[in-house]
């Protein structure tokens, strides 16, 4: 699963992800081992919004999927609408999608594609999607699940849902993220059964422009990104305490980039560290 509060970049990775798998490229950092089927159901997007990413994503690419390794299933496409993933029916139609050539599906988002239940709260109401991933899993699919965060930051509903998961990834802005700068979010694993040490490391990632006016990803871990701003808060004359408060972190995490300062000559060691 990877989840997020609205407007984070959820799609972003998403798409990002289904066009390195069916590509076999890199993304973020992680790279396929090679081309892979892809199915992207997609439950909100419009249409020609969904183009215009993926279209931007092929101008920056180095490698193009294969006629059929892509699948992109939209609501715009659909004379009766978007099916329901929790309901018998909605799972028939989506499984004639899936044929022996797809193994990564990818559903953007549980919300939109999963109507039946009620409350979203009521554990109950994720057991016919755990049964359908189940069987994925058993014909050897992989299965990425797109998700909202609720307002307390983490993901929306039963948390019955991380049982079955791999994987949990969590999106979020970084505390000194300004709406005028798009896409730029940090990517945190709150779970991972199959990966351990620093491959697990958070990671920021922003989309930029690159010379030639295609938009590329520039990614750096968190600790390098939070040390980059200690040192430049530090240099407009900011103390610890004060850094800690601007960048909402711990003081040990900016008392340990500061000693990596002035190891590096980048904070005077006759700075202040208390006060400005």
């Amino acid at each position: 699963m990877v989840y997020a509060w609205r407007g984070v970049g959820k799609t972003h990775v998403a798409l990002g992800i289904a066009y390195a798998v069916a590509s076999g490229c890199g993304f973020l950092g992680w790279k396929a081992s090679k081309p892979r089927g892809v199915l992207y159901l997609d439950g909100e997007m419009p249409g020609p919004a969904l183009q215009k990413r993926l279209a931007t994503i092929v101008a920056a690419a180095d490698k193009v999927p294969a006629p059929g390794m892509l699948k992109i299933f939209t609501p715009d496409l659909q004379e009766l609408g978007v099916p329901d993933l929790a309901e018998a029916e909605g799972q028939k139609l989506f499984n004639q999608q899936i044929d022996d050539g797809v193994e990564l599906i990818i559903i953007d988002n549980l919300s939109s594609l999963v109507r039946t239940g009620g409350n979203e709260n009521e554990a109950e109401s994720w057991t016919r999607i755990q049964a359908w991933a189940l069987k994925m899993r058993q014909r050897g699919k992989s299965v990425l699940f797109i998700h909202h965060a609720g307002k307390g930051g983490s993901q929306r509903g039963t948390s019955k849902r991380e049982d079955l998961l791999d994987t949990v990834i969590c999106l979020k802005h970084p505390s000194d993220y300004l709406h005028d700068q798009g896409a730029r979010f940090e990517i945190h694993f709150e779970k991972s059964r199959n990966q351990c040490g620093e491959s697990l490391a958070p990671i920021e990632a922003a989309l930029v422009s690159a010379p030639d006016n295609t938009q590329t990803w520039a990614t750096r871990t968190v600790e390098a990104s939070t040390f980059d701003r200690v040192i430049e808060l530090a240099k407009e004359g900011l103390s610890q305490v004060e850094i800690a408060v601007e960048l909402r972190v711990n003081r040990s995490t900016v008392s340990r980039a500061w000693r990596k300062g002035e190891a590096t000559g980048q904070i005077s060691k006759g700075k202040k560290a208390g006060g400005r």
